[in-house]
């Protein structure tokens, strides 16, 4: 078990790592666009502030998880950026949907594994 939660970790953060530093760093050419992908970049860009702020947050998460470091608060920060990134491509590029996948499962896997560590937020004080 602690194999598989090393590679689920480390593979996750060099997924968030790698995209996250594509996109600060403009290393990859952003792709033509179409149809209810393109409008929901334009408005997500539109804001200004919030492409950067997630990629910095999924940079931050995903060298976290590389190092080992604060998982089980990782965990939790991308949980709803790893739905997203589901949603999005369930609904509008299925071609990106198996990596999606496993960042959805590999963020539910982590925080099944370090489950105990959630018990003092489930306390109703």
């Amino acid at each position: 078990m602690k194999i598989a939660v090393m590679i689920v970790r480390i593979l996750m953060g060099l997924i968030f790592s790698a995209s996250a530093i594509a996109v600060l760093f403009k290393l990859v050419p952003q792709p033509e666009l179409h149809g209810p992908v393109k409008t929901f970049n334009e408005g997500i860009a539109a804001a200004g502030y919030f492409i950067p702020m997630l990629k910095s947050i999924e940079l931050i998460c995903g060298l976290l998880l590389i190092s080992g470091r604060f998982i089980s608060l990782v965990t939790l920060v991308l949980l709803p950026i790893t739905i997203n990134i589901f949603a999005f491509h369930a609904f509008l590029a299925p071609e990106g949907l198996p990596v999606a996948i496993f960042l959805l499962l590999g963020n539910i896997f982590l925080a099944y594994v370090y489950r105990r560590n959630y018990d003092a937020l489930l306390i109703a004080k």
